[in-house]
C-alpha cells in the first residue's frame, strides 16, 4: 500500500551561519554577505536585508478590485498595483499597516478584512516576504481626513476593475506588478472557491523572516 504524499509545503529552515557581514549600508535597506554550512557545502551568498511589506487587495461591493498606478523608477514604469508598503514600523501588527496602507493610497477604510495569500518575492535574492490581505465593506474617506501624499504616491491614479479583466490583462503581458498579479489570480481562485480558502486576518505569519521566532 502507497502511502499519501507529504502535504505541499515549504520548510522553514534554521541556517548554520559561519560568518555574517553588512557590505552595504542603505537608506531603506542593507545588503548582508552570509558564509554558511549547507550540508557539508561552505556557500557564501550575498542577501538584500528587508522588512517585509503588506499589501491590500480591496474588493468593492460590485466585487471589482481597487487599483493604483504609481511610477516606479527602477523599471521605468507607471504600473498598475494594489496598496502596499513595508513593514518599517518597530512592532506594528501587519493587519494594522496594511489598514493604515489602504487608508493613506486609496483613500478608503474596509469592514472585513482576511488573509489572501503569502510570498516571498525574489528569495534568490532578498528575504522580502509580503503578507497580501482581502478586504471588503468599502467605506470612502471624507477628503479633510485623507492623507497628504508625496512624492510618486503624489500622483497616484485610482480606478476600480474587475477581477477577470486583471486576469486578462496579467496574460495578455500588459500588467506587470507581481503582487498585483499573484493577489488578483488568488482572488479570482479563492471566489470560485466562495471564498472557503481565506484565512483569518490576524493568522500567523511564521515565513516572515523577521517573526519566526515569535510566531
Amino acid at each position: 500500500m502507497t502511502s499519501a504524499p507529504d502535504p505541499l509545503r515549504d520548510e522553514l529552515a534554521t541556517p548554520s551561519v559561519i560568518s555574517s557581514e553588512v557590505v552595504f549600508d542603505g537608506a531603506v535597506w542593507d545588503v548582508r554577505r552570509d558564509t554558511f554550512d549547507l550540508e557539508g557545502q561552505t556557500l557564501v551568498r550575498e542577501v538584500v536585508d528587508h522588512p517585509g511589506a503588506v499589501a491590500v487587495l480591496a474588493l468593492d461591493e460590485d466585487g471589482d478590485a481597487l487599483l493604483i498606478r504609481q511610477y516606479r523608477h527602477p523599471v521605468a514604469a507607471h504600473e498598475w498595483e494594489i496598496p502596499a508598503g513595508l513593514l518599517d514600523i518597530a512592532g506594528e501588527d501587519p493587519l494594522v499597516a496594511a489598514q493604515r496602507e489602504l487608508l493613506e493610497e486609496a483613500d478608503v477604510t474596509a469592514d472585513d478584512w482576511a488573509v489572501l495569500v503569502d510570498y516571498f518575492t525574489s528569495p534568490g535574492g532578498l528575504d522580502e516576504a509580503i503578507r497580501v490581505y482581502l478586504a471588503r465593506g468599502l467605506h470612502p474617506v471624507a477628503e479633510s481626513e485623507r492623507h497628504e501624499r508625496d512624492g510618486e504616491e503624489a500622483l497616484i491614479v485610482h480606478r476600480t476593475v474587475p477581477l477577470d479583466e486583471i486576469a486578462e490583462a496579467v496574460l495578455s503581458g500588459d500588467l506587470h506588478n507581481s503582487t498585483l498579479i499573484i493577489a488578483a489570480l488568488a482572488a479570482r481562485s479563492a471566489r470560485e472557491g466562495e471564498w472557503s480558502s481565506l484565512r483569518p486576518a490576524d493568522s500567523p505569519w511564521p515565513a516572515h523572516p523577521g517573526r519566526r521566532s515569535t510566531a
